[in-house]
């Protein structure tokens, strides 16, 4: 069983489902050559691949091509079901930073073939995740630098202002498909600057007035 708390409150959350949006920042979506989505592009991963501040990514023996997408995450604190727009802010507990750990060889491979990616997504370990601090702490999640650095040498850095669609369109949209319960997490996309990483490197990635998150690579 996988949990995250609150810094400030101590409250823990049993994590249910990740999911996750793909194509939301456009200089990503132009690095990669995809095409600008007119629907929200998800994918879940599973509780399963979280790992915490400290340890270690490991890469699978079938991919020779790991790349890191550092995220916003957002914790869902209570049931959301078809949430309007307008309602959809008072479901976020909180925020964290997340890494999207992702086998771009085995995706680029499986959706060639238009088959499902989640291999490439939710392996053990893909998804390194910070402690969460209160939605009320955080002003504006939409106007937060964004970075993450390899070995020391920065590869991302820019501003969730750069989203492409926002938190309560997020939820919104997200909502409409899969219910979201308490302890739910949503990652919200990565900015331009991915890129390959090998074994024995480290990884920071932070967000301004939510945290930062530190793992190894094996």
């Amino acid at each position: 069983m996988q949990t995250v708390h609150i810094l400030s409150s101590q409250k823990v959350f049993r994590v249910g489902k990740i999911v996750c949006l793909a194509r939301n920042y456009a200089d990503h979506i132009k690095e990669l050559g995809n095409e600008v989505p007119d629907k929200p592009v998800l994918f879940i991963k599973p509780a399963t691949s979280i790992i915490r501040d400290g340890e270690n990514v490991v890469i699978p023996a079938y991919s020779n091509d790991c790349h890191y997408e550092v995220e916003l995450a957002v914790l869902i604190g209570k049931y959301a079901k078809n949430v309007p727009e307008r309602e959809a802010m008072s479901h976020v507990a909180g925020y964290g930073v997340a890494i999207d750990m992702t086998l771009r060889d085995v995706q680029s491979e499986l959706k060639a073939k238009g088959l499902p990616w989640e291999i490439a997504k939710g392996f053990d370990t893909a998804c390194p995740l910070s402690d969460f601090v209160a939605a009320s702490e955080v002003e504006d999640p939409h106007d937060l630098g964004i970075r993450l650095s390899v070995d020391g040498q920065v590869r991302q850095d820019a501003s969730t202002a750069l989203m492409m669609r926002r938190l309560p369109a997020i939820i919104q949209a997200i909502s409409a498909i899969f219910t979201l319960e308490e302890g739910d997490i949503i990652l919200t996309g990565t900015p331009a600057g991915v890129g390959p990483v090998g074994r024995g490197s480290r990884l920071r990635a932070e967000i301004d007035r939510v945290g930062c998150l530190e793992v190894g690579v094996k």
